[in-house]
């Protein structure tokens, strides 16, 4: 399994502190298919659960985006 980071989705994680081990754990103790997906876990350490967007194809998962899912309020 090889893990790619897109351009943004590396300055999200510098942008909102989040380390790319942190990333890498998360991808691996997920269970992934093919196809472009949304991961959503709480990680420790972060007041928020992490929002990571995947594009897995064959072997290689690339990271498009990562952030801090912030709660939204009811209307």
């Amino acid at each position: 399994m090889k893990i790619k980071y897109s351009r943004h989705a590396k300055r999200r994680a510098k942008l909102y502190r989040i380390s790319l081990a942190n990333i890498e754990s998360l991808l691996k103790s997920s269970k992934l298919i093919q196809g472009k997906q949304e991961i959503v876990k709480p990680m420790e350490g972060y007041n928020l659960p992490i929002k990571v967007v995947v594009d897995k194809e064959n072997d290689i998962i690339t990271v498009i985006t990562v952030y801090p899912l912030k709660k939204r309020s009811k209307r």
